[in-house]
């Protein structure tokens, strides 16, 4: 089998590494193969949009989510290092607000899939970090949210000396605290009853 799949913190979230073949040339693998993915993991998800991003290092993105149209995310990166956070925002979920994060690099090539219903983000630790990856619904920039990166609630322990750079988006006077999104989401179940 192509990946070995690893269980996360979070149920749902999920650590593949890729079998590698290497020798003296260099090295090959497939970085995806929809029916191996189906098969290592049990999941069978459809990806319709493919993402690359390139950050400077101590570049904080995210936790970033979408109200409406959840998407799931297969992410890696191919040059450098991140740590790689996912946050369970599923309402009414056991483990809402508790987070998985894992290291992802071009050295180790692991993947995490992020299933929709989580917020997610990452911090570049490397000089330069090139980040791919694939989502299972199409970016929606009236949907998007994005969860305070260092709430206390939460208690993410992002490996990082200095302060982050961050988009204005992932600013605290811009982004959700946890319960802030928990008061949003409680409002929108009780305007459906």
């Amino acid at each position: 089998m192509p990946y070995t799949v690893q269980t996360t913190a979070l149920p749902g979230v999920l650590l593949l590494t890729p079998k590698v073949f290497g020798d003296e040339r260099g090295f090959f693998f497939e970085s995806f193969n929809q029916q191996d993915f189906e098969e290592a993991t049990g999941l069978n998800v459809t990806f319709v949009q493919d993402n690359h991003s390139r950050s400077a290092k101590h570049v904080l993105r995210g936790l970033h989510f979408q109200a409406q149209h959840p998407q799931g995310k297969l992410v890696r990166v191919t040059a450098g290092e991140v740590f790689d956070v996912a946050v369970d925002v599923r309402p009414g979920s056991a483990t809402f607000g508790r987070w998985a994060g894992h290291h992802l690099s071009e050295h180790n090539k692991q993947q995490l899939w992020v299933p929709p219903g989580f917020a997610h983000g990452f911090v570049v630790l490397s000089d330069v970090a090139e980040f791919l990856y694939k989502t299972t619904d199409y970016y929606y920039p009236a949907f998007e949210k994005s969860l305070y990166w260092a709430d206390p609630a939460i208690g993410i322990k992002w490996p990082m000396t200095d302060q982050p750079l961050l988009s204005i988006k992932d600013q605290a006077d811009q982004a959700l605290s946890l319960q802030q999104l928990k008061a949003e989401q409680e409002q929108a179940a009780n305007n459906k009853t």
